[in-house]
């Protein structure tokens, strides 16, 4: 079986996300923003677009979500994928890393299983100020109104929050949602 590639945008939290998967026996592989579309195309089953510092130090993020794979994005990822698709992001009015308290505005795939409030760990330095067309709302928060979002028909999803670390509450079962995701 093909692994789901974890796309290494210099975040801090790359590593995490690698390591999650893999103590979860998910086949996983790390590869860096600049690996050309045509390798990730070929070489896996689904892509997590992991956090970094800025949109700039995307490398070829953005192409990644043209190849027809499901894509999870983790807080920078979520703002590429924002971002490429006609969305905007912008600075946050609570920059620095802490708990927030979600809840889940609809039901999705990805977030297939929470309780309607769940308590997760994340960065609002910046955050998604407009939702691209044809996009839905999975989740919001007293702080933010876009904490996750999605668009089935492509299997694009993103999460404002980092599921890998152990704050967040259950952060696996969005992990196993899109493991599933990449099987269908």
């Amino acid at each position: 079986m093909l692994p789901i590639f974890v796309v290494n945008n210099h975040g801090q939290f790359n590593h995490l996300i690698h390591r999650k998967l893999r103590d979860m026996e998910i086949e996983v592989k790390m590869v860096p923003n600049t690996t050309p579309p045509s390798e990730v195309a070929d070489g896996c089953r689904g892509i997590i677009l992991g956090g970094g510092p800025s949109l700039e130090r995307a490398g070829n993020c953005a192409e990644y979500l043209d190849l027809g794979l499901p894509v999870l994005g983790i807080c920078l990822g979520l703002h590429i994928i924002a971002t490429a698709r006609g969305g905007a992001v912008g600075p946050g009015s609570h920059g620095g890393y802490g708990g927030v308290c979600v809840r889940i505005a609809q039901e999705s795939e990805i977030l297939a299983g929470y309780p309607e409030q769940i308590r997760v760990w994340a960065s609002h330095a910046d955050e998604v100020k407009a939702v691209p067309a044809g996009f839905s709302v999975y989740a919001v928060s007293e702080i933010c109104p876009v904490e996750a979002m999605g668009r089935p028909e492509e299997r694009l999803y993103g999460v404002q929050w980092h599921p890998e670390v152990s704050h967040t509450e259950n952060g696996d079962l969005v992990f196993r949602n899109f493991e599933r995701i990449c099987g269908l």
